[in-house]
């Protein structure tokens, strides 16, 4: 059975920092899957914040979280991480991980998605 465990949410202060990571278990190996991580703000819709490509191709950021978060991930420990640093107010929400099986290209509706973890708050007070 495929799992997807997110860690490291919580409360923090604008401007601080939190490191989530996303556990996996039940594949083989994440190597051939694009991992992201997505994020639902109170009466928002979920949307996507990053999401780091299979193969070494790449990142994505949406626009407003460019240069304060870095996603990464270790194929080894089948695990991903998004490193949030300078956090304001509006990054509030309930983070999700995601993997998709393959390469993820654009703003990745939710469809294209095969498993989902069950999210972790963040809650970034001023």
């Amino acid at each position: 059975e495929v799992r997807l465990v997110e860690f490291g949410g919580g409360l923090v202060q604008a401007g601080g920092s939190l490191r989530l990571s996303c556990a996996t278990s039940g594949f083989t190996t994440i190597d051939s899957y694009t991992i992201g991580w997505f994020r639902q703000a109170p009466g928002k819709e979920r949307e996507v914040v990053s999401y780091i490509r299979n193969g070494n191709r790449g990142t994505y950021y949406i626009g407003s979280v460019e240069g304060r978060f870095t996603i990464s991930r270790d194929n080894a420990k089948n695990t991903a991480y998004l490193q949030m640093d300078s956090l304001k107010r509006e990054d509030t929400g309930v983070y999700y991980c995601a993997a998709a099986h393959g390469t993820i290209y654009g703003t990745a509706s939710e469809g294209l998605w095969n498993y989902w973890g069950q999210g972790t708050q963040v809650t970034v007070s001023s």
